[in-house]
């Protein structure tokens, strides 16, 4: 026997014999605790239903026909079947009776449009006009009087409106 295998539950040495008759010569140690869990895990789940399914029928204790329904159930809700091969066929025939739309791409690999591709632009700039400032007559009377005028006076210029500018990246423009 190997080294440490005396040591090892009964259980163990079945999953370890198990994956040495599939072939698996080399694994993690943990590998054979996570399939004793899953296996106890499988084992609570299937008599823990034919318990339910032996109180159901009136029975004190859990026999041979409880397992077997329990592992049935089990298994047909936990895997499902791939539907006949008549079936699929059927619905093959079906499918390719529609005939594939006409490709109205040329020579070379399809693109997307240019607006769903990535170079394409996404952003705007926005550019402020410069207004030239009106011209403003003072009298000296008015410059004497206030030296600083008040900020609500100072904004009295009209409001600019930002210009949006978008331009093209990519190939076209190629310096």
């Amino acid at each position: 026997m190997a080294e440490g295998e005396e040591d090892m539950p009964r259980d163990a040495k079945i999953v370890k014999s198990l994956l040495k008759s599939m072939g698996v010569e080399e694994y993690e140690p943990r590998v054979i605790h996570q399939f004793l869990e899953l296996w106890y895990r499988y084992v609570v789940d299937v008599l823990t239903d034919a318990q339910v399914y032996s109180e159901h029928a009136g029975k004190t204790t859990i026999d041979y026909d409880d397992i077997k329904l329990a592992s049935q159930s089990k298994a047909n809700f936990s895997f499902s079947q791939p539907p006949p091969r008549e079936v699929l066929l059927e619905l093959a025939r079906n499918r390719n009776k529609i005939p594939l739309p006409k490709s109205i791409a040329g020579p070379g690999i399809p693109l997307p449009p240019e607006q769903d591709t990535l170079i394409s632009p996404n952003y705007q700039l926005a550019i402020p006009r410069k207004q030239p400032a009106p011209a403003v007559e003072e009298t000296e009377d008015e410059e004497m009087a206030e030296p600083n005028p008040p900020q609500e006076q100072r904004t009295e210029l009209p409001q600019q409106t930002p210009q949006r500018v978008s331009f093209q990246l990519g190939p076209k423009g190629q310096r």
